[in-house]
């Protein structure tokens, strides 16, 4: 097997009592297509959280591309080659999709701007847009405002964004959130165009998105790894099936 990508080994989190990461080892292969499911509470998002820097664990490390990351800054782990996206959005409602990505583009680029030389003069930048564009497939709402978008195409201006940071892991906190059920093939759609070499973690509730998508899938429960496999192995096995898949509670 290739080394992973993306790798926890021993991971603890603890506020205080409360142990909210339990012993997490975890590994993301290159070009995965990887899912976390599990009830609310069991600790995904704080997994996201300690993968990306936000949090720093108490025990345990975090390797990106056989390198410690672990004592590193989300901004740092963002220049080595982690990305993500968030449960609510977090973009510039009154630009336009185009200057959104001219923006992150010029940020991870290192191109100054100003009023007197915005962004979108910049040729490279220029080019780079408008290829992201075309991966996620907003071409024709390139020059539209964030806030005229209805939510699904505001959350693929999120992902087209963490594409603009040039990410070898791309870590999708419920990509699908908010957006109406009709609506969520548009999410899969571009999740499936993605670059291959890239690897692709998703957390997300909505199971229908998670069994389409997902090649492995990961199931956390209290803070700790319940079951890993396959999507076939997840929906037979019993235990998965008790604490989650089969009780709607949860859901």
């Amino acid at each position: 097997m290739s080394e992973p990508i993306l790798e926890t080994r021993g991971l603890d989190k603890n506020f205080g009592a409360l142990n909210v990461a339990r012993n997490i080892n975890f590994a993301l292969a290159p070009g995965a297509r990887h899912a976390i499911i599990g009830p609310n509470g069991a600790g995904k998002t704080t997994l996201i959280n300690l993968l990306t820097g936000v949090l720093h664990p108490t025990a345990g490390s975090v390797h990106l591309a056989g390198n410690d990351v672990t004592t590193m800054t989300e901004h740092q782990r963002v220049k080595h080659g982690i990305a993500r996206t968030f449960q609510i959005n977090t973009l510039f409602m009154g630009l336009s999709v185009i200057e959104n990505l001219y923006l992150a583009i010029s940020e991870r680029m290192g191109v100054a701007t100003s009023i007197l030389r915005p962004a979108g003069s910049n040729p490279e930048v220029m080019a780079e847009a408008t290829r992201i564009l075309g991966v996620v497939k907003l071409e024709d709402d390139a020059l539209t405002e964030i806030h005229e978008l209805p939510y699904g195409r505001q959350r693929l201006v999120e992902i087209a964004i963490a594409l603009a940071l040039d990410p070898k892991v791309l870590l999708l906190d419920e990509p699908a959130a908010g957006v109406p059920s009709a609506e969520s093939h548009i999410i899969l759609d571009a999740v499936d165009g993605l670059p291959k070499d890239i690897a692709v973690l998703i957390i997300e509730h909505d199971m229908d998105v998670v069994f389409r998508f997902a090649e492995r899938i990961t199931v956390l429960v209290r803070g700790a790894i319940l079951a890993e496999g396959n999507p076939d192995d997840i929906a037979a096995d019993k235990e998965v099936q008790a604490v989650y898949l089969g009780t709607s509670s949860h859901v």
